[in-house]
């Protein structure tokens, strides 16, 4: 088998039998990125001397006899989102804005999965400042899918999906704001996981919606995506939204479905939009949780309807705030030739920031100024806290819920141009966020018309992700463990 093509647990193996080192299995990922990353464009930057740097420590403990000891990551290529500060490497978020940033520092979410024996081969693209659904907002190029380059890799995480998909990276980290990790999981073929909001510091990762991001792995096993969680997940000082959750996701893999009400919400599966081949498949993952001992039961999200209403208020909202401080000043973009600063600013911030970016930092002032803060702002935040009472009480009536993760499968490129239209792939990944709950996104085969991978979407109560790692296992079983894409397996290539 190829490198490419190992998880988590066959190359910590492969190391402890001595079939092959630390340093061969960071090499040949290298050359991996060398030979497929040219069709793909998932990587900005390619972190060779770290790679090796990382994998020469993972060699010299299984040289004394330590092996054992080192994190669960010991040797694992692993590669961070662009929007993720690691010290030393350009931090872009995909932007003209921070192309020249250089990080002084190392985000948390970054530092843990080192510390855990990662082996970090580098940055991956993403929709600029992660405004976007398909990596196309990136200022250096759109990232393709590995299943069909003439189709999105979904986003705003779309280069960590495609990276994995593509076997240059056996972990990768995303940052999902309103879906940016499960829905081109989903698109990819692969496992993405949103964990519930405070699981996983944000301290160090470039912020979007503060109230609302959430750093967590993408990987093509549930085991591998667990084994990252563990390494992700507990209380960081750095940042006072993180919370202490312990170590338990690849423990709760070890637990079947017997017993457990999976809740389906019917007005999602008789959403407008939602494409037959994705409904027959989340109604077939349904029955086979069902035939592992699960029993399923429906359950009403009444105001879930308002959920991207709410979004596309408070996204924005946050956004503008985070991005006032890209002022041409203190780093970032500067247009010279401007005798006044105001003209610097304005000039800086035009030609910095993409389109997408100009328009959400546009709708967010706009949102937050004098006469419209209180008819809009307002009853999101209300609208936010119905949702999140809706969620709380369907999960007295269930233990997880199962629904779609998006409407329909990978779209090619240019096939949505408007934008509104853009942001309705994410409906049924949105209202997550706004209640701060966990989701996951697990592959269950392709659409019987498109014959694109389908993920289907797995949401647990507010810190009890293990639920939803417990049911993906039982979809594993049942689909099997998501392959490399069918054009880059095996170690080949797609011309």
């Amino acid at each position: 088998m190829a490198i490419s093509d190992m998880g988590i647990a066959q190359i910590r193996e492969g190391l402890a039998s001595k079939q092959f080192t630390a340093c061969e299995v960071a090499q040949a990922s290298l050359d991996r990125i060398a030979q497929a990353d040219s069709q793909v464009h998932a990587f900005l930057e390619v972190t060779s001397e770290a790679a090796m740097a990382a994998a020469q420590r993972v060699d010299q403990a299984i040289a004394d006899g330590t092996f054992d000891t080192l994190g669960p990551l010991a040797g694992v290529p692993v590669a961070f989102k662009d929007n993720m500060n690691m010290t030393g490497t350009h931090t872009t978020c995909s932007s003209r804005m921070l192309e020249n940033y250089v990080s002084p520092y190392t985000a948390t979410c970054v530092q843990r999965i080192i510390d855990a024996g990662g082996v970090p081969l580098g940055k991956l693209n993403m929709d600029e400042f992660a405004f976007g659904s398909t990596t196309e907002s990136s200022a250096f190029g759109p990232t393709r899918n590995p299943w069909d380059l003439g189709r999105v890799p979904g986003g705003s995480s779309g280069g960590s999906a495609a990276a994995v998909a593509a076997g240059m990276a056996c972990v990768t980290l995303g940052s999902d704001t309103g879906g940016s990790i499960r829905q081109p999981a989903s698109f990819c073929g692969i496992v993405g996981v949103k964990p519930t909001y405070g699981t996983v510091s944000r301290y160090g990762v470039v912020a979007f919606g503060s109230s609302l991001d959430q750093v967590g792995p993408f990987a093509r096993s549930v085991e591998d995506a667990a084994a990252a969680m563990d390494a992700l997940c507990g209380h960081d000082p750095l940042d006072c939204t993180s919370q202490d959750v312990k170590a338990g996701f690849r423990a709760a893999c070890q637990q079947d479905v017997a017993g457990m009400r999976v809740g389906v919400v019917r007005s999602f599966m008789d959403a407008k939009g939602l494409s037959s081949e994705v409904s027959e498949r989340v109604s077939e993952a349904a029955a086979k949780l069902e035939a592992a001992g699960a029993t399923i039961v429906e359950v009403d999200l009444p105001h879930i309807d308002a959920a991207i209403s709410a979004y596309y208020v408070l996204g924005p909202c946050e956004a503008f705030s985070n991005l006032a401080r890209f002022d041409s000043v203190r780093y970032g973009y500067c247009e010279e030739g401007h005798k006044d600063l105001g003209g610097q600013y304005e000039a800086s911030r035009a030609h910095g920031f993409g389109e997408e970016a100009k328009r959400r930092i546009m709708l967010g002032s706009y949102l937050l100024s004098a006469g419209v803060y209180e008819q809009y702002y307002y009853p999101a935040q209300q609208v936010r806290t119905l949702i999140t009472q809706d969620y709380r009480n369907a999960y007295e009536q269930c233990d997880v819920i199962l629904a779609p993760t998006a409407p329909a499968t990978a779209f090619k490129f240019g096939e949505i141009a408007d934008p509104a239209t853009m942001y309705l792939s994410d409906v049924f990944t949105i209202s997550i966020n706004i209640a701060g709950n966990g989701g996951m996104s697990v592959p269950c085969g392709l659409g019987a018309q498109s014959g694109m991978p389908v993920g289907v979407q797995l949401i647990a109560p507010q810190f009890k992700d293990e639920n939803m790692f417990r049911a993906a296992m039982a979809l594993e079983a049942a689909y099997g463990k998501a392959p490399v894409a069918p054009n880059f397996a095996d170690g080949k290539v797609i011309e």
